[in-house]
């Protein structure tokens, strides 16, 4: 469920746009960009693959905005057309690829006292930990992605994907034993304490 707050920002934003400010559009594709192309990242969309899925992604939510009616936040619905133009655009183009990683993103918060050491360290930890999560399978991945990077809800993530909110949870609990699997031995760490 969306927040009173964003729930608020998002009816601002779509009086305005179905009002026909052009101008806002710009504006929410300018805020909302990073979003959709996380998704296509995620996805193993690159270069122009992801732009041509964005602009469809934002083509599709111009056309549908009559269709919001804020059951659920303004980017979990982005986030969802954004996934379903991309599966699209896969199936269209037969490709089969692994996820990217995405080592510049850190996985946990670094604090400001930290010694430079540290920070280094958590940074190639955090590139192993999305190297791992590449390795997952796809709905797996989109999974984590969603539900740790974007902070998506367990019923946020079922609406985009459209599978049960269970489903979801086993797709979760499936990933963290694999993550543990993965990292156990490249970390070097006992894992099982972890998460």
């Amino acid at each position: 469920m969306a927040s009173a707050a964003e729930k608020g920002q998002s009816e601002g934003w779509m009086d305005r746009l179905l009002r026909g400010e052009h101008q806002v559009f710009a504006e929410f594709v300018d805020k909302y960009k990073e979003l959709v192309f996380i998704c296509c990242r995620t996805l193993g969309l690159k270069g122009h693959e992801a732009e041509d899925v964005a602009s469809e992604t934002f083509l599709a939510v111009y056309n549908g905005l009559s269709r919001y009616k804020g059951q659920f936040s303004l980017s979990t619905w982005l986030w969802r057309i954004a996934y379903h133009q991309g599966v699209n655009y896969l199936r269209k183009n037969k490709k089969c690829r692994q996820l990217p990683a995405e080592p510049d993103t850190p996985f946990a918060d670094s604090e400001n006292t930290q010694t430079s050491a540290q920070a280094e360290r958590k940074k190639e930890e955090a590139e192993l930990v999305w190297q791992a999560v590449e390795q997952l399978p796809r709905l797996w991945a989109i999974t984590v992605v969603l539900f740790y990077r974007e902070g998506k809800s367990i019923s946020e993530i079922a609406k985009i994907i459209k599978v049960r909110q269970n489903t979801v949870k086993t797709y979760l609990f499936r990933a963290r034993l694999k993550l543990k699997e993965l990292l156990a031995d490249v970390l070097g760490e006992n894992t099982d304490d972890n998460g």
